[in-house]
């Protein structure tokens, strides 16, 4: 049994595989969600915080040997209580 593939179906099989692959490949931007926890890290601190309820923790300064002293607060409350802190307000 002899098998032959011409030019015009290989190209074919091709194109297909490449879109086939490029619609799984790609997503829209309005598809991806963020995710629940950001973290920022610096040479100095680390904060993550908890996007749906507002929840973070703060590692202020990384301490002999990796020990962290970790800080727990609150985004919301922390915000209402805090002052605002605008240069050239007079206050």
């Amino acid at each position: 049994m002899k098998i032959e593939i011409d030019i015009k179906s290989m190209l074919i099989g091709f194109l297909g595989a490449a879109l086939l692959v490029s619609v799984i490949s790609f997503r829209g931007a309005e598809e991806q969600k963020a995710g629940k926890f950001q973290a920022v890290v610096s040479e100095k601190a680390v904060v993550i915080l908890d996007t749906e309820t507002g929840a973070y923790i703060i590692a202020p300064e990384i301490r002999d040997f990796g020990q962290v002293q970790w800080v727990k607060g609150d985004f919301y409350k922390t915000y209402q209580v805090g002052r605002d802190n605008k240069k050239g307000d007079g206050k």
